[in-house]
């Protein structure tokens, strides 16, 4: 099976944890520290503080910019369900808003004056064009679980240059991994120590080394990376480019070979911006059968994503006559093809292959 997305790891990550494993600290410590040191330098903003996953990082940046009961945030609904999660994680509720059909991002000219938050998803690795925003929110949080290493017209993600705190993923598939993991950068300094303190169980951090006294002055959680995973990160954080490259590498030549094929292919980057192609998201008549043949043929296919309002849990988002046309258009023939640094020209090949095999049958 060639899977939609896989992991790189090599001699050099491999060594960067058996030293840790070798070392004084397994827990969060020094590793932690200069991992998001580097990546803070390496997006461009002053602060990056990691957390467990990228959903307890979306937890923890609600929280810290003071998101609550009575609060609307606008979020995609073409997303995984995390990224509407985190509000109801802190008493918020969810209030999806269409996509744009030439991005599949959030359409940014649909942001309402009501709400209290932003949670623009860059999906697939492309960036949502954060400086179009008609109006400033009172708080933006960019999901960027897909977007490390992806550059808009104007900036590097993760730099908030037009964001309050900017979340990213290290889970296996993401463009880097440390096994399970994420982290919140940004450059107000408020945020980043209450974000520290929100991952270590609400305790204050600024306390006297020669003093066995603690105080958890707020309600935290055990959120903390460890120094065995940080360890992970660095080193894949400096391979982060070539990923990059490698991935639009793929899909550039995806675009040339299934140019004549009957399907849609995924939005491209505008000219100046970076797309990080976490996924190749085309869109299939048939998609069901034709899912189904390429799971039964060894092309490990999926679906990005389930939309957030299709979920049990959206029960309290309230719809608007019509739905989301856009995104429910998009979901219906969407099918994520394997996209991965060290996806081979011959699996390619085979991707490529079967595909229009599948496609002249249900096509």
């Amino acid at each position: 099976m060639i899977p939609y997305g896989r992991q790189q790891v090599d001699a050099a990550d491999i060594a960067a944890v058996e030293k840790v494993l070798k070392g004084d600290w397994l827990t969060s410590g020094p590793a932690v520290t200069e991992f998001e040191e580097a990546l803070a330098d390496y997006v461009g903003a002053k602060y990056a503080v990691t957390f467990s996953s990228a959903t307890a990082a979306l937890h923890a940046a609600c929280a810290v910019a003071g998101l609550g009961p009575g609060d609307l945030v606008h979020t995609s609904p073409l997303t995984f369900i995390a990224s509407a999660n985190c509000a109801r994680y802190v008493g918020a509720t969810p209030a999806l808003i269409d996509i744009d059909p030439t991005t599949f991002n959030i359409d940014t000219s649909q942001i309402t004056e009501n709400i209290q938050a932003v949670i623009p998803v860059h999906y697939a690795g492309l960036p949502v064009e954060l400086g179009s925003l008609p109006s400033r929110p009172l708080v933006i949080i960019e999901d960027a679980s897909h977007a490390l290493g992806a550059r808009s017209t104007t900036e590097k993600v993760g730099s908030t240059t037009h964001s309050d705190m900017c979340v990213f993923s290290f889970h296996p598939v993401k463009p880097i991994t440390t096994g399970e993991g994420g982290a919140v950068t940004t450059n107000n300094a408020d945020y980043a120590q209450a974000l520290t303190e929100f991952r270590s169980h609400g305790i204050n951090t600024n306390r006297d080394p020669l003093s066995w006294e603690y105080n958890a002055a707020t309600l935290g959680y055990n959120y903390r990376l460890t120094d065995i995973q940080a360890a992970m990160g660095l080193s894949q954080l400096g391979k982060i480019d070539r990923f990059i490259a490698e991935r639009n590498a793929i899909a550039e030549r995806y675009r040339e070979k299934l140019s004549e094929l009957p399907l849609e292919l995924p939005p491209a980057e505008p000219a100046g911006a970076l797309h990080g192609y976490l996924l190749f998201a085309i869109r299939v008549p048939q998609r069901r059968e034709v899912f189904a043949e390429l799971r039964k043929r060894g092309i490990g296919v999926q679906v990005h994503y389930v939309p957030v309002h299709y979920h049990g849990v959206s029960a309290d988002i309230e719809i608007p006559p019509g739905g989301y046309p856009h995104a429910d258009a998009i979901y219906s023939g969407l099918i994520s093809i394997p996209t991965f640094p060290g996806l081979t020209e011959s699996e390619q090949d085979i991707v490529i292959a079967t595909l229009t095999d599948v496609l002249e049958l249900h096509g």
